[in-house]
């Protein structure tokens, strides 16, 4: 199972993450910050979120497996 999270003191808003999986992450109205929509995607999403994350320019997004 991946665990997403999204530092909100690192993420500068650059969008890439929702560009590349939209239906993990989205973005704040007011500051344009990353936020996990979907924390425990399943098993499909798992190439997009990592793309997602090595993607990140401020390295902001955290992926963790459990087995």
């Amino acid at each position: 199972m991946l665990r997403i999270a999204v530092d909100p003191e690192r993420c500068c808003g650059a969008g890439t993450c929702v560009l590349i999986a939209p239906e993990v992450f989205d973005q704040t109205d007011d500051e344009g910050l990353a936020f996990v929509v979907c924390e425990e995607p399943g098993p499909d999403q798992a190439d997009s979120v990592h793309e997602a994350a090595r993607a990140c320019p401020r390295g902001a997004i955290t992926v963790t497996e459990d087995d």
